[in-house]
C-alpha cells in the first residue's frame, strides 16, 4: 500500500502491465493517458459515452505488491449515478473519467474499452484432417404405439436405431426423453433424426430430417483463447474467433494467477467464472458469424497448459505453484458440455486433451497430434513459444518434453514501449548498419515507415514479435553487444542512441509516442530467450544429440517471430535457417483433429503415455545453460550454420568466444540478472 505521506499511489493497469505511481485524486482516465494505456472515450471525460468503463482487480497481487479492495477509487460520483440510471453500468465496473484513485489499485480495462482491440492470431490453419467425428446423426422411421403393444417410444426409438443402423445397447439422455415424444408426434410418419455419441447415447433429437451437426475446438491460452466452428460432416472451419483470456486481470503470467489464488481464499473460482464466460461468449459469436443453431453444437474439444485446463475445470491449481507440480488429473476428460457452462445443445460433449507434466499440458499434446512427431524418422524441436513456452523433442523413436519459464516478455509486458498484438504495434523492425536509421511496419498497415503509405498509420507500441525483431537488429549493426549492452560509444555516430539512466536507449520511434528500445528492454528479452534456449539445450543432451535438424516454432507468437531472426537472437539452437519453419497455430489444429477425428484421442492419449518429462525446475544443468543462453546468440556456440547460410553477417565474436570452457561465464551484477523469469543492409537481406 502507499505511504499517506507521500501523496501518490502505485496503480498499474492489467492487461497492459502498465504501471507507475499518481497523485491521489487523479482519474483513471488521466492515469491512463499518463502511462499510454488504451483506454476510449468519446466524450472528452464527460461521463456521457460511457466507453471508459474499468473494473478494480480485488485482492491481492503479489506481483505487484499491490492489495486492493473496491475501496482503492473513491465513492461512486453523481455523474456514475447519472450515467447508470439511464445506461447498463454494472455493479463492478466505474467510468474512468470520473473515477478517482484514492489508494493502491490494479485496474482492468475490459476489451470493449480499448480503442485498439487484441489482434488473435490463432486462425485455423489449413490441414487435412480425416473427418470420423464421434458424433454421428441418424434419422430413423420410428413405429406407431398400439394398445396390443404397450412398448415405450423410446424403446420403439431403440428398437429402430438397431434395426436400421445396427445400433445396440444405447443409452438416451434425459433432456432428450423429455423431447422425444413432442418430436416424434410432430412428425408424420413418425420419423426423426436423433445425435449418437461413441455409439454408445443418444444425445439429440429433432422431429423429421436433420442434417447439421458442428463442433467447436478451443485453444484456451493464458493469453489468448480462440475458438474454430466446424462442420462435422466435412471438416470445413465455418468460424474461427479469439479474445483476450480475461483472467489476465488476476496475472499476466501463470504463476501470478496461482498466487493470486494461494492468497485470496476462493480466488480459483472468480478465476473459472471468468475463463468459463469467455468460451461461452466465443461459442455465441462463432455461431452467429457462421449463422447455425447454437443447438446444432454437439461436440466440443479443448488444450490448454495444465494451470488453464484446472481452472478451466473449476480445479484449485495450488499444487501447480511449486514443487513436485503435482497434477490433479492428467487423463483424456470426457464431459458433458453443459458442465463447463457452455450455451450449446444439452446433449453436447466435451473432450479435454491429456496433460503430460505439471507444466507441459494439454496444449502440447495438441501440438504433438498435429505435428506428429512420433511417425517421423527425422528428429525434430518443436517449440510453442508463450508466456511458458512448451518444448518438445524427438522421434517415432523417442520423445521428451519439457517447459521454460520464458514469462510474458514476448507478448510485449514488461517492455517499455510493450503491448500485445493490437493496431498500431511494431511488429516488423529493419536497421541500417551504416546509418543506424530503422525501418518498421505496424500492424494493421502493409507499408515499410519509409514508403508512401505509411503516413497516415498511428503507431502505439511494439510487440513481442517487434521487440525480437528490434533486438536482433540492433546487434546485426553493432549497437547490441553479444553481453546484451547497448553500446553508448555509439552515440557519435546517431542521435538515436540516447542516455537513459547509468545505460543508454536505442530510439526506434521518435514520433508520438516515442519508442525507446531500452537497457532494460534488452535485458528482459535476454532472461526470456535464454530460459527457452536452456529447455532446448536440456532436451537435446537427454537425447543425445548436439544439432537439430529441424525446428518447428508454433503458437501465435511463434507463428508470426521470423526464423532467421529468431536464430540471430539465439532464442532457439543453432540450425539451418531453411529448417526453422512456423508450425502456426498447432494447439488449435490439434484440438481440431481431436474434434473430427475420433481415433485421434485414443492415439494422442497412447503417445502422451510414452512421452518423457524433463523438468527443468530441478536440472541441476538448466542454470549453466541459461548463464551461457543469454549472451547474443550464445556466449559458446558462434551459431556455424546461421552464419553458413549467408543470409545474415553475424558481428565479429570476442577471441575465445565461441568455446566450451567447462564452466560458468560470471556476468556481472549490474548488468545481468541470471535468473530466468515464471553487416549487410535490410535491403540486401534475403529475410523481409
Amino acid at each position: 500500500m502507499s505511504d499517506p505521506a507521500v501523496g501518490d499511489v502505485p496503480v498499474v493497469f492489467v492487461p497492459s502491465g502498465r504501471r507507475s505511481r499518481v497523485p491521489r485524486g487523479t482519474t483513471v482516465l488521466d492515469a491512463a493517458r499518463r502511462l499510454g494505456v488504451d483506454l476510449d472515450s468519446v466524450c472528452g471525460g464527460r461521463g456521457i459515452c460511457g466507453r471508459c468503463q474499468v473494473a478494480v482487480s480485488e485482492g491481492e497481487h503479489a506481483k505487484h505488491g499491490i492489495s486492493c479492495t473496491v475501496a482503492a477509487l473513491a465513492p461512486l460520483t453523481g455523474v456514475e449515478q447519472a450515467y447508470a440510471e439511464t445506461h447498463e453500468l454494472a455493479a463492478t465496473r466505474r467510468l474512468g473519467c470520473t473515477a478517482r484513485i484514492e489508494a493502491a489499485v490494479v485496474i482492468d480495462v475490459p476489451p470493449e474499452s480499448q480503442v485498439y482491440r487484441q489482434v488473435v492470431r490463432k486462425e485455423a490453419d489449413a490441414r487435412a484432417i480425416a473427418v470420423d467425428p464421434v458424433v454421428r446423426l441418424h434419422y430413423v422411421e420410428v413405429e406407431e404405439p398400439e394398445l396390443a403393444s404397450p412398448t415405450s417410444d423410446s424403446g420403439r426409438l431403440l428398437a429402430a436405431l438397431e434395426r436400421e443402423w445396427g445400433l445396440t445397447g444405447l443409452g438416451v439422455d434425459l433432456h432428450v426423453l423429455r423431447d422425444l415424444q413432442h418430436a416424434l408426434r410432430k412428425s408424420d410418419p413418425w420419423r426423426v433424426t436423433v445425435a449418437v455419441h461413441d455409439g454408445t447415447s443418444v444425445t439429440a433429437i429433432w422431429p423429421e430430417f436433420h442434417d447439421t451437426a458442428y463442433g467447436i475446438a478451443f485453444d484456451v491460452g493464458s493469453t489468448t483463447v480462440a475458438g474454430h466452428l466446424c462442420d462435422l460432416h466435412t471438416g470445413n472451419v465455418l468460424a474461427s474467433a479469439g479474445e483476450m483470456n480475461p483472467q489476465i486481470r488476476f496475472g499476466e503470467d501463470l504463476m501470478s494467477r496461482v498466487s493470486y489464488v494461494m492468497l485470496n481464499a476462493g480466488a480459483e473460482k472468480e478465476l473459472t467464472r471468468a475463463v468459463r464466460g469467455c468460451l461461452a461468449k466465443l461459442t455465441a459469436e462463432l455461431a452467429t458469424a457462421a449463422q447455425v443453431e447454437r443447438t446444432d453444437i454437439l461436440e466440443v474439444t479443448l488444450v490448454g497448459n495444465p494451470v488453464m485446463h484446472h481452472l478451466l475445470l473449476g480445479i484449485d491449481p495450488t499444487e501447480l505453484g511449486g514443487a513436485p507440480f503435482a497434477l490433479a488429473v492428467d487423463a483424456g476428460l470426457r464431459l458433458e458440455a453443459s458442465e463447463l457452462g457452455l450455451p450449446v445443445n444439452p446433449g453436447a460433449r466435451a473432450y479435454v486433451l491429456p496433460c503430460i507434466a505439471g507444466h507441459v499440458g494439454a496444449d502440447t499434446a495438441g501440438v504433438i497430434l498435429s505435428e506428429a512427431p512420433y511417425e517421423a524418422d527425422e528428429v525434430t524441436l518443436i517449440v510453442d513459444v508463450g508466456t511458458n513456452a512448451e518444448i518438445v523433442l524427438g522421434n517415432r523413436e523417442r520423445l521428451l518434453a519439457a517447459s521454460s519459464p520464458t514469462g510474458p516478455a514476448f507478448e510485449g509486458a514488461q517492455i517499455s514501449g510493450g503491448q500485445r498484438a493490437a493496431p498500431g504495434a511494431i511488429e516488423r523492425v529493419r536497421i541500417d548498419p551504416r546509418t543506424l536509421e530503422p525501418r518498421v511496419r505496424v500492424i494493421g498497415c502493409e507499408s515499410w515507415s519509409d514508403e508512401p503509405g505509411f503516413a497516415e498509420t498511428r503507431v502505439t507500441g511494439i510487440c513481442g514479435s517487434g521487440i525480437v525483431e528490434a533486438i536482433a537488429e540492433l546487434h546485426l549493426a553493432g549497437v547490441v553487444t553479444t553481453d546484451g549492452t547497448i553500446d553508448g560509444a555509439l552515440a557519435s555516430r546517431t542521435a538515436r542512441i540516447v542516455p537513459d539512466g547509468r545505460t543508454h536507449a536505442y530510439v526506434l520511434h521518435d514520433g508520438e509516442p516515442e519508442l525507446r528500445v531500452t537497457q532494460n528492454d534488452v535485458r528482459q528479452i535476454q532472461l526470456a530467450k535464454g530460459a527457452l534456449h536452456a529447455g532446448c539445450v536440456l532436451l537435446m543432451e537427454r537425447y543425445g544429440i548436439e544439432r537439430v535438424p529441424r525446428i518447428r516454432l508454433a503458437g501465435a507468437f511463434g507463428a508470426h517471430i521470423d526464423p532467421v531472426h529468431a536464430l540471430v537472437l539465439g532464442l532457439v539452437p543453432d540450425c539451418d535457417p531453411s529448417q526453422v519453419t512456423s508450425a502456426g497455430n498447432a494447439a488449435g489444429t490439434g484440438a481440431r483433429i481431436a474434434l473430427l477425428d475420433r481415433s485421434a484421442r485414443d492415439e494422442i492419449e497412447d503417445v502422451v503415455r510414452r512421452v518423457e518429462k524433463v523438468e527443468t525446475a530441478v536440472e541441476p544443468r538448466f542454470q549453466e545453460h541459461f548463464v551461457n543462453a543469454m549472451a547474443i546468440p550464445h556466449e559458446t556456440d558462434p551459431y556455424e550454420r546461421l552464419a553458413g547460410a549467408g543470409i545474415v553477417l553475424l558481428p565479429a565474436r570476442k577471441p575465445g568466444a565461441g568455446k566450451a570452457t567447462g564452466r560458468r561465464r560470471r556476468a556481472r551484477p549490474a548488468e545481468v540478472e541470471t535468473a530466468p523469469p515464471g553487416s549487410v543492409s535490410a535491403t540486401e537481406r534475403k529475410v523481409q
